[in-house]
C-alpha cells in the first residue's frame, strides 16, 4: 500500500512539475506572406534571433515555436531570393502570440549564406515516398507544344508509369489508376487526365503545390490503396489584377486574378479571385501543321478538351481562411471505325482554416460535390458502354502543437452513387447503381527526439456503411538522421478501399474510365462459390529508404518497397450466365526498388530518376503481369538558366522503359452469330474474326519505349508585372517509333506520336 501511495504522488509531482515548466512558456504562429501579392510563402525558415528555436513554414505559409521561454524576442524570416524580416514580439508565461509576417523579393542575391529550407525539412519530417513539386519545377520540363503541364512532370516522378503519349494513365508503384486518389484543395478529380497522355485538367499557373505520396502514406488520406496525389491551388493575388493569355499548336488559355478586397501593406483581411480556362483545338490545327495528321487514312489527333476553374479565397487577419471554388471539364476523342468516346466532370465545394487568437487548437474543414459520366462506341457492332460517378466529400480536422511535437485528429464522410452499363463478348449485360456510404475517423502524431528520432504513428479507422464493414488501419512513419548528411526512413500500415474501375484491359484503346462501387456478390479466387468474407479490396504497404546529401547540391534518395494486396476486386467479364457473379476476385503484389539523384545549383538542375518494379496478379488459376508490369523505367531531366539576365532556359527529357506485357494470339476463328436461333445462317452466313488468345496471360513483352524531349524558353521582360515567354518545344525530338497498340485482326501496327515540333507564347500582365 505504501509502494502504491509512494508512486502516485511522485506521478502528481511530475505532472505539477510538467505544468509549471509549461506555465513558464509560451508559443509563437504566425504566417509568412508575400507582400506584393498576399501569396504565403512555403518552406521559409522563421527563427527568434539569437536563440536555437526555428522552424519552417508549411504548404499554407504557417510556421508555430512552442515551448519558447518567455520574454521579449525578434522573429525573423529568411527565404531564398526575398528579404530578410524581423518584428519585435513579448512572450508572455503561458501565453500565445500570433505574429505575421510579409517580405518582398529581394533585389539582392543572397547566394549560399542562406540556409535551405528544403534540407531543414528532410531533417524535420519522415517524408518517405513522398515528393513535394512547385509550378517551377513542373515548368521547368519540356512541354508538349510549349505547355507545361502536371502530366507531364508525373511520368518523371520514381515509381510513376503512364502507358503512352495516347490514353495515357498514371501507374504508382503497382497501383492502378482507380487506386490512386488525386485531389485538388481536397476535392476528388476521378479522372484527372485527358485522352490524349500530355494534359492533366490542372492549370500549372493557378497550382501551389502538388505533393505525390506514392507509398506508405499517414492516416490522414484514406479510401485508396496505392497512391494520393494532393493538389492545392493558390489564391488569387490580393493586391492588384493581372492574368496571363496563352496559345499553342495544341490549345490556348486564359488566366484572370485580382483582389476583390484589396490586402492592406500592413496586413488585415482581404479577398480575391482567380479563374482559369483552357480548350484544346489540336483535332483541327495538326492536319496543317503535323504531316503525320494530314496522311490519307490516318486518325491523326482527334483530341478535343475544355477545362474550367475558379476559385474565390476570403482572409482574416489572423490567418483564418474561406475558400469557395468550382470546375468544368469536358473531353472528346474519336478514332475513326475504333472508338467513340466523350465524358464531362463537373463539381464545386468549399474549405477552411480557422486560427483563433488565443486558442493552440486550429481548425480545418472541407466540403465538395463532384459529378462524372462517361461513355463509349467501339465499331459498329460493340454495344456502347456508360458509367457515371457521383458524390460528396466532408470533413474537419484539428491541429494541436506542443514543443517537438505535433497532434492532428479529425473524421470525414463520404457519399456517392455510381452507375453502369456494359455488354461482355457473350452478350451478357451488366446494369448496375449502387449507393455507398463512408464514415472515417483518424489521428495522426509526430514527434521529434533531440533532432535525431522522428516517429509518426497514425491510425485510421473506416466504415463502409453500404458493406457493414470497420476497416482499422494503423500505420507507421520513422526517420532517423545518423548524421547531418546520411538519414534512414521507413513506413507502412494497413488501407482498404470500395471504389472499383471499369478499365478493359484488352480494350483496343483503353481511354473507357467507369467506376463502381459496393460489390454484392464476388467469385471467389478458387471457384467454390460466392465468397462471404469481406468485400473490400484491401492492401500492405512497406516502405525502407536512406536519404544522402552527397554535396552541396547534390542529393541520393534510395527507396525500396512492397505492396501487397489481399483482395482486388474487378468486374466478371466472363460472365457466361446471367446468374453468375457480376465480379471476381484477386491477389496481387508490386515490389521494387526506386533511385533518385537530384543536383540543383544556381542554374543548373538535373534529375535523374530510375525504377526496377514488379507488378503481379493471382486470378484463382494463374500468377500472370499487369499490363503496366514496366520492369525498368528511366528518366533524365536536366534545365538550365544563360543570359545576362537567366532569360533563357533550356530544358531537356529523355524516358527509357522496357516493354509492357501482353497477351499472345495462338489463332483464329470464324465467329458466327447465331442470334436467330434455328434461323441463323450458319453454313452460308460470313462471321466475324474470332481470336484465340494463348492460355498464359500476358506472356509476351512489347518493344522499349524511349522519347527525347526538348524545349528553349525566352522571357522578355516589358515592365514590373509584364513579361512575355516564347517556348520552342520538340517532342519525341529523334522520331522514336514507339507502339501504341497492334491490331490483331488487320496485322498492323499503330504507334504513338511521331516528332512533334511547336512554339508557344504566354504573355502575363
Amino acid at each position: 500500500m505504501q509502494g502504491l501511495l509512494r508512486r502516485v504522488v511522485l506521478t502528481a509531482s511530475f505532472m505539477i512539475c510538467a505544468v509549471m515548466v509549461m506555465a513558464q512558456t509560451g508559443d509563437i504562429r504566425g504566417f509568412v506572406y508575400d507582400k506584393d501579392n498576399g501569396e504565403p510563402i512555403m518552406f521559409a525558415t522563421v527563427y527568434l534571433v539569437g536563440t536555437n528555436y526555428g522552424t519552417t513554414t508549411d504548404l499554407e505559409g504557417f510556421y508555430n515555436i512552442s515551448g519558447v521561454e518567455a520574454g521579449e524576442y525578434t522573429v525573423a524570416v529568411t527565404y531564398i531570393g526575398y528579404d530578410s524580416v524581423g518584428a519585435e514580439i513579448t512572450i508572455p508565461a503561458g501565453g500565445l502570440v500570433n505574429q505575421s509576417l510579409y517580405t518582398g523579393e529581394s533585389q539582392v542575391t543572397l547566394g549560399e549564406i542562406v540556409v535551405s529550407a528544403e534540407a531543414e525539412e528532410a531533417r524535420s519530417d519522415v517524408k518517405i515516398s513522398q515528393i513535394s513539386v512547385t509550378p517551377k519545377e513542373i515548368k521547368a520540363i519540356p512541354a508538349v507544344g510549349g505547355e507545361a503541364d502536371i502530366a507531364t512532370y508525373l511520368q518523371v516522378l520514381p515509381g510513376v508509369v503512364s502507358t503512352g503519349d495516347q490514353g495515357g494513365q498514371i501507374y504508382i508503384r503497382g497501383g492502378s489508376p482507380v487506386q490512386n486518389k488525386i485531389m485538388i484543395d481536397g476535392m476528388t478529380i476521378y479522372n484527372p487526365f485527358h485522352s490524349i497522355g500530355f494534359f492533366s485538367v490542372f492549370e500549372t499557373e493557378a497550382v501551389r503545390q502538388v505533393d505525390v505520396l506514392t507509398g506508405g502514406f499517414n492516416a490522414e488520406n484514406g479510401g485508396r490503396i496505392s497512391a494520393v496525389v494532393d493538389i492545392t491551388s493558390r489564391d488569387g493575388n490580393k493586391k492588384r489584377y493581372g492574368g496571363l493569355v496563352s496559345a499553342n499548336p495544341f490549345l490556348g488559355k486564359v488566366l484572370l486574378e485580382g483582389p476583390i478586397s484589396k490586402l492592406k501593406d500592413d496586413g488585415g483581411g482581404s479577398s480575391s479571385f482567380i479563374l482559369t480556362a483552357k480548350h484544346s483545338y489540336i483535332d483541327r490545327t495538326s492536319p496543317a501543321l503535323y504531316d503525320y495528321a494530314s496522311d490519307a487514312g490516318n486518325n491523326g489527333l482527334p483530341y478535343s478538351f475544355t477545362d474550367i476553374y475558379g476559385k474565390v479565397s476570403f482572409s482574416g487577419g489572423t490567418g483564418s481562411k474561406f475558400n469557395l471554388f468550382g470546375f468544368n471539364h469536358r473531353d472528346r476523342v474519336e478514332f475513326s471505325e475504333i472508338a467513340d468516346l466523350g465524358w464531362d466532370a463537373f463539381g464545386g465545394g468549399a474549405n477552411f482554416k480557422l486560427v483563433p487568437g488565443r486558442s493552440k487548437i486550429i481548425v480545418g474543414g472541407q466540403f465538395s460535390y463532384t459529378d462524372y459520366d462517361i461513355s463509349i462506341i467501339e465499331g459498329d457492332d460493340a454495344p456502347p458502354r456508360s458509367s457515371g460517378i457521383s458524390g460528396f466529400n466532408a470533413g474537419f480536422d484539428f491541429n494541436y502543437y506542443l514543443k517537438n511535437s505535433e497532434l492532428k485528429y479529425g473524421f470525414e464522410v463520404n457519399g456517392f452513387s455510381t452507375e453502369l452499363e456494359f455488354t461482355n463478348f457473350v452478350g451478357n449485360t451488366i446494369n448496375l447503381t449502387e449507393n455507398t456510404t463512408e464514415l472515417a475517423g483518424f489521428f495522426n502524431f509526430k514527434t521529434n527526439i533531440k533532432d535525431r528520432l522522428i516517429i509518426e504513428p497514425s491510425m485510421r479507422l473506416q466504415y463502409y456503411a453500404s458493406l457493414s464493414e470497420f476497416s482499422f488501419e494503423p500505420r507507421l512513419g520513422l526517420k532517423y538522421n545518423a548524421t547531418k548528411k546520411l538519414r534512414f526512413k521507413a513506413a507502412g500500415g494497413l488501407y482498404s478501399q470500395n471504389l472499383i474501375s471499369t478499365v478493359n484491359e484488352r480494350d483496343v484503346v483503353n481511354l473507357f474510365v467507369g467506376f463502381l462501387s459496393a460489390p454484392e456478390q464476388i467469385q471467389n479466387l478458387n471457384e467454390d462459390g460466392v465468397r462471404t468474407e469481406s468485400r473490400l479490396q484491401k492492401a500492405v504497404h512497406a516502405v525502407a529508404g536512406v536519404e544522402i546529401d552527397l554535396m552541396k547540391g547534390l542529393s541520393l534518395n534510395i527507396e525500396p518497397y512492397y505492396k501487397g494486396y489481399g483482395q482486388l476486386i474487378n468486374l466478371n467479364r466472363n460472365k457466361t450466365e446471367p446468374s453468375d457473379p457480376n465480379f471476381s476476385s484477386e491477389e496481387g503484389k508490386a515490389y521494387g526498388i526506386d533511385f533518385l539523384v537530384q543536383y540543383r545549383r544556381k542554374s543548373l538542375s538535373l534529375w535523374l530518376a530510375y525504377s526496377l518494379g514488379y507488378v503481379d496478379r493471382f486470378d484463382g488459376e494463374q500468377t500472370y503481369p499487369t499490363l503496366f508490369d514496366r520492369r525498368h523505367n528511366a528518366n533524365v531531366v536536366a534545365s538550365y538558366q544563360f543570359g545576362k539576365a537567366k532569360d533563357w532556359e533550356a530544358g531537356l527529357r529523355w524516358n527509357l522503359g522496357s516493354g509492357f506485357p501482353f497477351t499472345l494470339t495462338q489463332g483464329f476463328y470464324e465467329d458466327v452469330s447465331i442470334d436467330n436461333g434455328i434461323g441463323s445462317n450458319v453454313v452460308g452466313g460470313n462471321g466475324n474474326v474470332g481470336i484465340i488468345f494463348d492460355e498464359n496471360r500476358n506472356a509476351g513483352r512489347l518493344p522499349y519505349y524511349h522519347r527525347l524531349d526538348l524545349s528553349l524558353k525566352k522571357s522578355f521582360e516589358f515592365g514590373k508585372h509584364s513579361r512575355l515567354e516564347l517556348v520552342g518545344s520538340v517532342t519525341n525530338a529523334y522520331n522514336r517509333e514507339n507502339i501504341f497498340y497492334f491490331d490483331r485482326v488487320s496485322y498492323s501496327r499503330v504507334n504513338q506520336l511521331p516528332i512533334l515540333p511547336s512554339l508557344g507564347a504566354t504573355f502575363f500582365f
